[in-house]
């Protein structure tokens, strides 16, 4: 996920809060796959959270350096997926569904992270703002083969 700390901008746009059938598959077990931006508000609760941890919306704001306003619409589209439970003005928790599909994004974006450092060579932040975008739109089958290659890399 990239915010205004890694990429040097100052505000990031929100994107579209909708569903969407962005990437070729996932490990959402029946979910649709979520919009790129949604995908990152999705890691940004589980990274503030964790599972079974609360984040106020305003905090949320605050990480991904959008507005409230911006924060609200992903919030409904990710409440209305079943990811994210939001009680009437109250704190943002994911779901069991939620937990699990942004653990998978996050899982995505540490596999090409690893890759990109260690076997690329390529320096930390620039490799942890490419892997943010490629996270969304990689296949399952080529993760699975970047996680072979940088395991055997590694041995």
């Amino acid at each position: 996920m990239m915010t205004a700390e890694t990429s040097g901008e100052t505000k990031r746009s929100a994107g579209t809060s909708r569903l969407s059938t962005v990437g070729t598959d996932s490990d959402t077990k029946g979910v649709p796959r979520l919009s790129f931006t949604n995908e990152d508000y999705l890691e940004a609760i589980y990274a503030m959270g964790g599972v079974g941890g609360t984040v106020r919306s305003v905090d949320l704001a605050v990480h991904m350096n959008v507005s409230k306003a911006s924060v609200n619409r992903a919030v409904g589209a990710l409440k209305q997926a079943g990811l994210v439970q939001q009680p009437y003005y109250g704190d943002l928790s994911l779901t069991v569904e939620g937990a699990e599909y942004a653990a998978n994004v996050l899982s995505r974006h540490l596999v090409l992270l690893s890759f990109l450092t260690n076997v690329l060579g390529v320096d930390e932040q620039t490799a942890s703002e490419e892997a943010c975008l490629m996270e969304h739109a990689i296949s399952n089958d080529t993760l699975e083969r970047f996680k072979q290659f940088v395991d055997s890399y590694q041995k």
